[in-house]
């Protein structure tokens, strides 16, 4: 039987906890397939807690039979069941609604459900700005409707931000080995509200986010080389006033993670770029 939390608590037939993930949810399962999940069940989510109630088994989860006779690897059965939940219910979470009307297969033709971002509760993007070397506005792309002719111009976009004046840093990788930055300021913007909702931008402030892109020379971190490769680009939001320089240093004093370890590298100065 699957937990809910680390930390569940079970009175008979009924199992409860308390929730990292705050949704509204309730939802009725069958269980059975890759969930292992024996039992019929409830399932509700409301107010940082979760509970699920076992049930009489009354429906049986979702099934097809996979026919693999005509494979070399077939097996004395020729086939096997391909079963997964039955789900009926709903989940809200940070306005994205999805309502579960029967199997739940995780391929988008068989799985029976449907879902949306609820227009009232959405951010949507206006703008994308660039900044020189100083500071100063350089170049801004304005968010424009689905389907316009120059929507998302990617071409445009990567060769207006080559040309956007940038600042070269050099720091020692957490081996040792020097590697440059290229830093370039960005920002962007969200009002409140989609479609017909748009009017409610008029009684929310804005949400405007100023970060430093950087692209670096070369893989960095312990996984450089590898399968999984190292970093090759980041970012970090700036502090109000801050430039190039001090949002660089500040991420070269932060601990980094790769996918098995920490570690740091070490700020090493600035490039000067000939004219």
């Amino acid at each position: 039987m699957t937990r809910l939390t680390d930390h569940d608590t079970s009175f008979g037939p009924l199992t409860f906890g308390r929730s990292s993930w705050r949704p509204w949810c309730l939802v009725f399962s069958t269980g059975g397939g890759c969930e292992g999940h024996p039992h019929n069940s409830l399932t509700a989510y409301a107010f940082g807690w979760v509970a699920r109630l076992n049930l009489p088994t009354r429906m049986k989860p979702w099934r097809r039979w996979v026919d693999t006779s005509h494979y070399n690897w077939k097996g004395s059965s020729g086939g096997y069941w391909d079963e997964y939940p039955r789900e009926y219910g709903f989940s809200l979470s940070d306005g994205f609604l999805q309502v579960f009307l029967g199997a739940q297969t995780h391929d988008s033709v068989t799985t029976q459900s449907w879902c949306t971002h609820l227009p009232w509760t959405q951010w949507r993007h206006i703008r994308h700005s660039l900044f020189d070397e100083k500071g100063d506005h350089f170049w801004t792309e304005w968010s424009r409707p689905s389907g316009f002719k120059l929507r998302d111009n990617w071409t445009v976009r990567y060769a207006v931000k080559k040309e956007c004046p940038a600042v070269v840093f050099e720091f020692d990788d957490y081996d040792g080995k020097r590697i440059k930055a290229t830093t370039r300021i960005e920002e962007r913007e969200w009002h409140f509200g989609e479609g017909w909702f748009k009017w409610l931008s008029l009684f929310r402030s804005r949400k405007i986010r100023r970060s430093l892109d950087i692209e670096f020379s070369e893989e960095v971190g312990p996984e450089k080389g590898s399968w999984k490769g190292g970093t090759t680009g980041t970012g970090i939001d700036l502090l109000p006033g801050e430039l190039h320089e001090d949002a660089f240093r500040r991420y070269c004093d932060q601990e980094h993670r790769a996918k098995y370890r920490k570690y740091t590298i070490q700020y090493i100065g600035r490039v000067e770029q000939s004219a």
